[in-house]
């Protein structure tokens, strides 16, 4: 038996959001649909959120939640309806419909467990990226400078991690765009400029040269002496 959270704002039974789970033995507790519910909740094997209405809300609480660093698989439910719009970027790591049956959601709960243990055992660090004091998680979607947590925004998060992936290497604004916004994003480059300075202030006077300015190119991410040393050496 598995001890399941339950994310809603309905005030209907678990098993009238996801009628599935009347069918197995798992133990589900329900919570208000908000990344601070899960502050006090008891340990659990996974965390459901229901999603069948205000899309636009439940995917910025997913992205909130696995931002937490939320140590077990985060399913979103859904109408058919929904599949149309979720994306990757709302850091779930499955998605259940609410016609499942019992045996498709005990397998997607299996296989969610499973894929999160194996990612956590045999590879614990390479969803960090290390550079020049900067500690980039991708996996809690938090980012520390010298051991100093970062308070980013999520596209403030995105757009730190692509520049540290690619130390020295400069991208025009558009490239960036695309990179990071998305080739559906309808903005002018200038977002590209207002989010560069809000990442400066957050990284401090100390550190702000970590992002540099290529005049009337773009940015690139610009490694100290020693890490540019050590990936030149990487390569040769």
């Amino acid at each position: 038996m598995s001890h399941l959270l339950l994310l809603t704002k309905s005030t209907q039974s678990s098993a009238e959001v996801l009628p599935a789970l009347a069918l197995l033995p798992h133990s589900v507790r329900i919570l208000p649909a908000e990344a601070s519910a899960l502050l006090d909740a008891p340990p659990c094997d996974a965390v459901l959120v229901d999603g069948r209405n205000d899309l636009a809300q439940v995917r910025s609480l997913t992205r909130v939640i696995r931002t937490t660093g939320i140590e077990c698989p985060l399913v979103l439910i859904l109408t058919e309806g929904g599949l149309a719009v979720v994306a990757a970027d709302w850091g779930m790591d499955d998605v259940i419909l609410t016609t499942a049956g019992p045996a498709e959601l005990e397998a997607r709960l299996r296989l969610s467990q499973g894929r999160l243990a194996e990612a956590r055992d045999g590879h614990e660090d390479s969803h960090l990226i290390s550079t020049s004091g900067l500690v980039v998680d991708e996996a809690t979607y938090t980012a520390k400078l010298e051991g100093r947590t970062l308070d980013l925004t999520f596209k403030e998060f995105e757009l730190l991690k692509f520049l540290a992936q690619h130390p020295g290497r400069v991208f025009t604004r558009q490239q960036l765009l695309q990179e990071v916004w998305g080739y559906d994003y309808f903005g002018g480059t200038r977002t590209v400029d207002v989010h560069v300075r809000r990442l400066r202030a957050k990284l401090g006077a100390d550190n702000e040269t970590l992002i540099g300015t290529v005049r009337n190119v773009g940015y690139r991410f610009v490694a100290t002496k020693a890490d540019a040393r050590d990936t030149a050496d990487a390569k040769a």
